[in-house]
């Protein structure tokens, strides 16, 4: 069997260079890889192309990354919890393709599955559109939009085994799956690391097929964006 196991987070990004195009799971802060992120900010590669959901806090997740300013680029479907992205963004200091939510997660799913581009009705007539292709179907226009090409996908799962199987834990579920897939090398980062053959077929996510390297992350923030909660009066 192909080893897959590193020992840490900083093994895992051997290779990594600047200029690369990386995906990296979560939705909010949910389900980042935290490890990697740190590790990729400590290397110090930089003019980096980021595909996220979003971009993390002013000080967690990908901000980090934009706090150094090592992302040159953030191709994502929702900013707004990030004040450092948006004063980047708009004194021109970070190129930004924002790509409605459900396009991004197909377009990840696209190139997992091998499929080089496909037709959406998503963002027709917005400044989504502006430049591609258009054609009808069943009386809509529909947009033609292209798979992603990553060099690295970065995941993160509850679970996983040497072999690089993976379980995600609830909504932590999320965009990992579409972008394990998606990666020319995909790298996991876990909460438990247990041998092969230890997981339940029926219940895993992603299977080892997709997955390049794997190691158990040291410790886990799980940060909450914006927590919401009743008064007591």
């Amino acid at each position: 069997m192909i080893r897959k196991v590193v020992a840490n987070a900083e093994e895992a990004i051997a290779g990594i260079k600047s200029g690369m195009t990386l995906m990296l799971g979560g939705f909010g802060l949910c389900g980042i890889p935290e490890n990697s992120i740190t590790a990729l900010k400590n290397s110090g590669v930089n003019n980096l192309t980021c595909i996220s959901n979003n971009a993390g806090v002013d000080d967690f997740g990908l901000g980090l990354l934009l706090q150094t300013r090592q992302i040159k680029k953030m191709i994502s479907s929702y900013v707004g919890e990030n004040d450092l992205f948006e004063k980047l963004m708009l004194s021109g200091e970070l190129e930004v393709d924002l790509v409605p939510q459900g396009t991004l997660a197909e377009r990840c799913r696209a190139a997992g599955a091998g499929i080089p581009a496909f037709y959406t009705p998503a963002g027709y007539g917005t400044e989504v559109a502006e430049g591609k292709e258009v054609r009808w179907f069943n009386g809509k226009p529909h947009l033609l939009e292209h798979a992603f090409s990553a060099d690295y996908a970065f995941v993160k799962a509850w679970k996983g085994d040497e072999a690089g199987n993976l379980i995600y834990k609830g909504t932590a579920r999320n965009f990992n799956p579409m972008m394990a897939m998606a990666g020319k090398i995909t790298v996991a980062e876990v909460e438990e690391l247990v041998p092969a053959g230890e997981l339940d077929p029926n219940e895993i996510h992603t299977p080892g097929i997709f997955v390049q390297r794997i190691f158990q992350g040291n410790s886990y923030e799980k940060r909450i964006e914006n927590r919401t909660v009743r008064s007591k009066s």
